[in-house]
């Protein structure tokens, strides 16, 4: 696939992403123009991008999409929530034909009119829900600047001598004919992605502080600050970071039982560069965790719309950083907790409105380091778990007797929604009730050693606390010795280390011919590893 192309596929999905989430906090605040201007120019720079490129479909249903939020920002239209499904609908298009674009390397075939005509069925006042407004508003003069400068009101600044406007420019752009320069370039061979990028910036914006402005303000010298790194180089230095670590360890093991050795000095100044080394290796597999959440306003909104439910999406600590490789396994269960709480744990305004709460149910999404480990809460105000549903159901399942179940605390019964195959939804539908579900969320989070609980009250709400480890990459171990053997205990699962001898002022006891240890006036029961592991006795050194 061409390096440019490539590029093009990477920067569009990150656009995308921002487009989505930028949509949602549109809708839910029309006034905001910074949000619009924001919208309008990520999907104009895709739709010039995808003509430079020649990619006529893609750049037809951006072009359409451009068109529909022109309207919304001349305020020739008014904002509507079914005007913005349709612009999402036709973000959506653009990622189906982008995926097919990134698996064939050319645009897949389509027909995207029936599309096409909505939204510009839209754009012309013609859609379901609040007319266009009437007539247009009067439009002012452009300002003249203090030099006679020209006012372009896609940048919203006055042109620099010698600049000209991106309307005349992709006026100018699209009655090129086929022989011209700008045509012939694009099938020139570049001498390198950083130069073939040139005339895709100018052909696309028409100047290289839209493109900035695209991308949030990033300024060349910013730009210039940062590269795009295969994920596999990553993962590969990685795992050589934690051979040379280990290789570390073993030297240092080697050189501890020996007294004066010339060796000790330089195996110190190469144990502090290898941590040094870990750490900064460490740094570039991080991601905010905010990057995995970029999806669920998106999610929040449609479930808002699909259930007839308002719905308020609260997020904190979106600037936690963690591994890549966590966010990666984290994404799809953090989307299913999200949808379950739209479904399941909040109501309807009026059954919210009854019990004496707001029409508008909240979902609170935090996340913050403790002690090594991601702490994830996602808690709605909801009507919480029906206690007496899940014992039922519970019971009709045979997972547990009735007599097991009238014992139960409700905190033991909730646990039962992990159960494979639980379901308490009255109808299968397209979000929920098909009994596949919190089960697969605990399986996928306790595959990379994390662990989910859940408390619940009812008419209160529901909150689910996940714990995962920063990192999979390399883990900080206790080594312990029984029969012989040498075992490796994560130091996450350890609580204290406690030294017992004479001197140490702890003391194994026995009672009832069981050993037991008094630590700060509690008795701890003792346990044999090799009895755990069931390793023989003989071997015991």
């Amino acid at each position: 696939m061409d390096d440019l192309l490539v590029e093009f596929l990477t920067e569009t999905a990150e656009n995308l992403e921002v487009i989505d989430t930028e949509l949602v906090r549109f809708e839910q605040e029309p006034s905001d123009k910074a949000t619009l201007n924001n919208i309008f120019r990520l999907v104009h720079t895709i739709k010039g991008t995808c003509g430079f490129l020649g990619l006529p479909r893609l750049e037809g249903v951006a072009h359409a999409g451009e068109t529909l939020l022109g309207k919304f920002r001349d305020g020739a239209l008014q904002v509507t929530p079914d005007a913005v499904t349709l612009v999402l609908q036709s973000i959506d298009r653009i990622k189906e034909i982008l995926a097919g674009l990134e698996t064939t390397g050319v645009e897949p075939v389509g027909d995207d009119k029936p599309l096409l005509d909505l939204l510009h069925a839209a754009a012309h006042g013609k859609m379901a829900g609040p007319a266009p407004i009437a007539a247009l508003p009067v439009v002012e003069a452009d300002p003249a600047g203090p030099n006679g400068e020209r006012w372009d009101r896609d940048m919203q600044r006055f042109l620099r001598p010698g600049e000209v406007s991106l309307a005349d420019l992709e006026a100018a752009f699209m009655a090129a004919t086929a022989d011209e320069p700008a045509a012939q370039e694009v099938s020139a061979p570049a001498p390198s992605p950083s130069v073939a990028r040139a005339p895709a910036k100018a052909n696309r914006d028409g100047d290289g502080d839209e493109d900035d402005a695209a991308k949030g303000g990033r300024s060349d010298s910013t730009a210039n600050q940062t590269i795009r790194v295969n994920v596999e180089l990553l993962e590969q230095m990685m795992t050589m970071v934690s051979e040379l670590v280990l290789t570390r360890n073993q030297l240092l093991q080697m050189v501890r039982g020996l007294n004066d050795s010339e060796f000790k000095a330089p195996l110190q100044r190469l144990s502090l560069i290898t941590a040094e080394l870990q750490e900064r290796v460490m740094k570039t597999r991080m991601q905010p965790v905010g990057s995995a959440w970029r999806k669920l306003p998106r999610i929040v909104r449609d479930a808002s719309r699909d259930l007839g439910k308002k719905i308020e999406l609260r997020e904190e600590g979106e600037a936690t950083e963690l591994d890549r490789q966590v966010l990666e396994y984290i994404k799809d269960p953090l989307t299913h907790m999200v949808r379950n709480s739209c479904d399941h744990g909040l109501e309807r305004p009026a059954d919210r409105v009854a019990a004496g709460k707001p029409e508008a149910g909240t979902i609170r999404l935090s996340a913050h380091h403790e002690g090594g480990h991601i702490i994830m809460e996602i808690a709605d105000d909801g009507a919480g778990l029906n206690t007496a549903r899940i014992r039922q159901k519970a019971i009709e399942k045979g997972i547990v007797s009735e007599a097991e179940a009238a014992s139960m605390s409700d905190a033991q019964i909730h646990r039962f929604i992990f159960a494979p195959g639980f379901s308490t939804a009255a109808a299968v539908t397209n979000m929920s009730g098909r009994g596949v579900g919190m089960d697969v969320v605990r399986t996928n989070i306790e595959a990379i050693g994390g662990s989910i609980e859940l408390s619940s009250q009812e008419g209160k709400g529901t909150t689910f606390r996940i714990k995962i480890p920063l990192t999979l990459a390399i883990v900080q171990a206790l080594i312990l010795g029984a029969a012989g053997q040498r075992f490796a205990a994560p130091q996450t699962a350890v609580v204290e280390l406690v030294r017992v001898g004479r001197d140490a002022g702890h003391q194994v006891e026995i009672i009832n011919n069981a050993p037991v240890m008094r630590l700060r006036d509690r008795m701890l029961p003792l346990v044999e590893l090799s009895d755990v592991l069931d390793l023989p006795k003989a071997e015991i050194r």
